[in-house]
């Protein structure tokens, strides 16, 4: 053990004042990107996961080298925790811009807790307490000058651990473990600051008790949506694939390319996009279950082969994760609007399968049922994941992998003479190279081709196998559930949304339902096909709104709102956007049903 935890704990701060018990904490970590809040951020967020809280975070990065103004916003609750909070409770300013920048973000009466050396306060008639602590001096007095930079985060890790009265104990074991890797001396600076922190006079400001978590379940972790979907990917039998590194995807190819060897799998960073969708085409034809990824630009980049695999019906995953556009745009931002671009974006008729996970712990099973789907029916499957998703974590149970486990194998069973890798009465499966055939060799082709996959021009086949490629995805339609409407079942107004609005629309659907309005949700993963008789859904309702972060566009809807009023020619079918590159506050949502409702 490092000498370092092995020291006695520090005292926590004393106070006059007994701990306000609070069930919920929503802090904001304010300064630039080199200054390691989102370190912080992180430590205090995994506690959740073993301490049987709820936690959702929120996190901004500039999108230059140089770095720049970053935040880090985490909610802790003791019950379910659905947004990252609209307002602070307590915000901690590094510099006077985050300051000047952030200070609105506080509740009316929060608390500012800023370095003393570099901001200077205004007064508010918000009733804001100001506290200035000296973190680098702090610092410095506690590790020395030389890690004053390195440290002064670990200050005030301990500083907000000892506020809110969070578990001293777990929390240096995180740190421990963390650090542990790497010299001794870092680790031991590291917990010297923390102590320092820890043990921070506070003056009359108090302390804080965040109630015991209601969650009962001790096997539960808190991770971001990049991670647990690439532990779902490799649930899932996913062991080939090629990508090249983009903003917010980058961390899900790092992780396959050193998780997937240790599968007897390999994951290849390709020197383009195309060349990566290729090479993942590849391996999908060679029966393996293979993924790529990108975020939006990289997406239309793979749109050539991606036509290529909708006619060879190769199945393959495809991750999206969505970021501001278009062109390089808001790389570190969210947005949703690659929707269009993931069911439309290739040449021709091209139909593929299109989901959407609608928060963290999703984003492992929308891995497994991608994967369950490309194999079924054939075909590339998309995800459409987002940055707000990628980047925030959360806690859940952790899944249960003997459960979940697809342990992939190559079906080099014998195919007789009747053998049609492109049947017209079936579903497309092909044959793996290396299986014996007794009939005609089958070819793969971008041509169109007839039931053996040798290219034909004939206008009637090319009918028959645009239907065949059609109509597999109508049958899926058919076969998925329509989703559950939480809130009223009729009414007023039916909110829809996809991806990560999942959480503040339930939440802003308890602030109308709270105010006398009979408003109900549903949210939709699989965006495309859709299940059959969404219509059902919304035919009690006076009028529905769709909330998504694209643009209204030049016919005043979002991309899935147009495509609902498309498909059900349905009047009624509202927008709420926004492009700001912010997630959508509540308030926001709440705001823009209002004037919905107020319309006629």
């Amino acid at each position: 053990m490092s000498t370092a935890t092995a020291s006695a704990p520090a005292s926590a701060p004393a106070s006059s004042a007994p701990a306000q018990a609070l069930r919920n904490a929503v802090i904001r970590l304010a300064g630039n990107s080199q200054d390691g809040i989102q370190s912080i951020g992180g430590f205090l967020a995994r506690l959740a996961g073993r301490t049987q809280h709820d936690v959702m975070t929120y996190m901004t990065i500039p999108s230059t080298i140089s770095g720049g103004p970053s935040i880090f916003q985490l909610h802790l609750g003791s019950g379910h925790v659905l947004t990252a909070g609209d307002e602070a409770d307590v915000l901690v300013a590094f510099y006077q811009h985050s300051y000047d920048s952030h200070i609105s973000s506080l509740r009316a009466g929060g608390i500012c807790i800023y370095e003393s050396a570099e901001v200077t306060e205004f007064k508010t008639d918000r009733g804001i307490h100001h506290i200035g602590v000296p973190f680098t001096a702090a610092t410095i007095e506690a590790i020395g000058g030389s890690a004053r930079d390195r440290g002064k985060n670990m200050f005030v890790l301990g500083l907000l651990c000892a506020v809110y009265q969070l578990d001293k104990e777990k929390l240096a074991g995180i740190v421990t473990r963390q650090f542990g890797k790497k010299d001794e001396s870092v680790l031991r600076n590291a917990m010297l600051a923390f102590d320092a922190g820890y043990a921070y006079p506070i003056g009359d400001m108090g302390t804080f008790n965040l109630e015991e978590g209601e969650h009962t379940d001790e096997h539960r972790i808190s991770t971001d949506g990049n991670t647990i979907m690439t532990m779902g990917l490799i649930a899932a039998g996913v062991r080939y694939g090629s990508a090249y590194p983009i903003t917010p995807w980058s961390s899900i190819m790092e992780t396959l390319r050193s998780e997937l060897p240790k599968y007897g799998g390999i994951y290849v960073q390709a020197e383009d996009e195309l060349a990566a969708v290729s090479m993942t085409i590849g391996a999908a034809y060679a029966g393996h279950l293979a993924v790529t990824g990108s975020a939006g630009p990289g997406l239309s980049l793979k749109m050539e082969a991606l036509s290529y695999a909708s006619m060879a019906e190769i199945p393959l995953i495809v991750i999206n994760v969505q970021r501001g556009g278009p062109s390089t745009g808001l790389p570190t931002s969210v947005e949703q609007s690659d929707l269009m671009q993931a069911i439309y974006g290739s040449h021709g008729d091209c139909p593929r399968i299109v989901l959407a996970p609608q928060d963290v712990e999703d984003c492992f099973y929308i891995a497994l049922e991608a994967g369950r789907l490309a194999r079924e029916y054939s075909c590339p499957v998309i995800i459409l994941s987002d940055q707000a998703l990628s980047s925030r974590i959360e806690a859940f149970t952790e899944p249960d992998l003997d459960k979940h486990w697809v342990e992939p194998t190559l079906d080099l069973s014998d195919r007789g003479e009747d053998f049609k890798p492109y049947p017209l009465d079936k579903v497309t499966h092909h044959a793996p190279p290396g299986t014996k055939l007794a009939g005609k060799y089958p070819h793969v082709t971008g041509l169109e081709h007839d039931e053996h996959g040798h290219p034909s021009g004939s206008p009637k086949m090319h009918t028959q196998m645009t239907e065949k490629r059609r109509n597999k995805l109508v049958e899926l339609s058919k076969k998925l559930p329509l989703p559950e409407i939480y809130g009223e079942q009729e009414g007023d107004v039916l909110l829809i949304g996809w991806g990560s609005t999942y959480g503040p629309i339930k939440e802003a659907v308890n602030r109308l339902l709270a105010e006398g309005h009979k408003v109900g949700a549903a949210h939709i993963r699989h965006i495309h096909p859709m299940p059959a008789g969404l219509d059902r859904l919304w035919a009690k309702f006076k009028k529905v709104v769709v909330v998504e972060m694209n643009d209204y566009g030049l016919y005043g809807h979002g991309q899935l709102a147009m495509m609902l009023r498309a498909a059900y020619a349905e009047p009624k079918i509202q927008s709420v956007c926004k492009t700001d590159g912010l997630a959508f506050r509540i308030r926001e949502i709440v705001t823009g049903v209002e004037k919905v409702m107020a319309a006629n």
